[in-house]
């Protein structure tokens, strides 16, 4: 998410320091109270599915619905409203998981109709999307983010190995199991299979029967366990590089508590940090034990 700066006014910044952290009782009470609506809601969508609970508290689940929906739609506008800049909250991911949120219900309201009933029940589904605001309560998500952003390129390679290897494995098993097995009808299905082996998945609906095609499964499966282990170790070594990158240091006013390695002042208030890089590289100069050397004399 972009770095966001409140609006001019006293009130907007402590709404602000409300909304946007949780630095101070209020803040975290907040947050406490905006994470129980969001999986009650949750909740309450998911039960509306069951046809059977549905059927006896359906007039309560409108209600409920209702309620979560203005809910977050006064959340909404009060986040934008105490913004400087409103647009760059609208335009980034959680606001527009915020505006996914609670959109499904307005919409419902101009599609009436038995022919548009599959539609309302799939903008119903959307508001499932609010789970996804629980991710801008956890610290631990925005270095998990950062990590998988450094990593994405070492990812897709990977990815793009994996699927080269499965469309090599998968067209000779075509060779090897098409005249024998109707399971390897075309080189697409046995590329199916091969992604499903090298992931040990394993759903068994497509399965060799000739010695060499068991063998060559044989071997995908155990190269799948290997391979398993290859993009854990790059999102583990971001995420090591990344905590490494940042100390967790309280500041002692604000008490935010995640500044660079190089900082001396917190980024949000100012203050001196106790620990900072000077203080550690031990830039005082120390206290002489000893006598002090002088210089040789010069040629007089």
């Amino acid at each position: 998410m972009p770095e966001l700066e409140p609006a001019p006014g006293r009130v907007r910044k402590r709404l602000f320091e409300i909304v946007f952290h949780a630095d101070d009782p209020l803040a975290r009470a907040f947050d406490v109270v905006l994470i129980g609506a969001i999986l009650t809601s949750v909740g309450v969508v998911m039960l509306d599915s069951v046809q059977s609970i549905e059927a006896h508290y359906r007039n309560g689940f409108v209600i409920a619905e209702w309620f979560f929906t203005l809910l977050f739609t006064a959340e909404y506008v009060l986040r934008l409203a105490i913004l400087r800049r409103p647009s760059e909250y609208a335009r980034s991911f959680f606001g527009v998981v915020d505006l996914v949120s609670i959109l499904p219900t307005y919409v419902s309201l101009v599609l009436p109709g038995a022919q548009v009933l599959l539609a309302v029940r799939i903008l119903r589904v959307l508001r499932i999307f609010r789970v996804l605001k629980l991710a801008n309560y956890l610290d631990e998500a925005n270095t998990l983010s950062r990590a998988l952003a450094a990593s994405r390129r070492k990812i897709l390679v990977f990815i793009f190995v994996v699927l080269t290897l499965a469309t090599v494995v998968g067209s000779m098993m075509y060779l090897v199991e098409s005249e024998a097995n109707a399971d390897f009808s075309s080189i697409p299905q046995s590329v199916y299979w091969a992604i499903v082996t090298v992931s040990t998945v394993g759903f068994g609906d497509v399965s060799p029967i000739t010695p060499v095609g068991k063998m060559l499964t044989s071997v995908l499966i155990i190269m799948g366990y290997g391979i398993i282990a290859v993009p854990t170790g790059i999102v583990t070594a971001e995420l090591s590089r990344e905590n490494r990158r940042r100390r967790h240091e309280e500041c002692p006013t604000c008490h935010l508590d995640d500044h660079p390695d190089d900082a001396n002042y917190c980024r949000r208030c100012g203050t001196h940090l106790r620990h900072g890089p000077d203080e550690r590289r031990g830039l005082e100069a120390p206290e002489s034990t000893g006598p002090a050397r002088t210089a040789p004399p010069g040629p007089s």
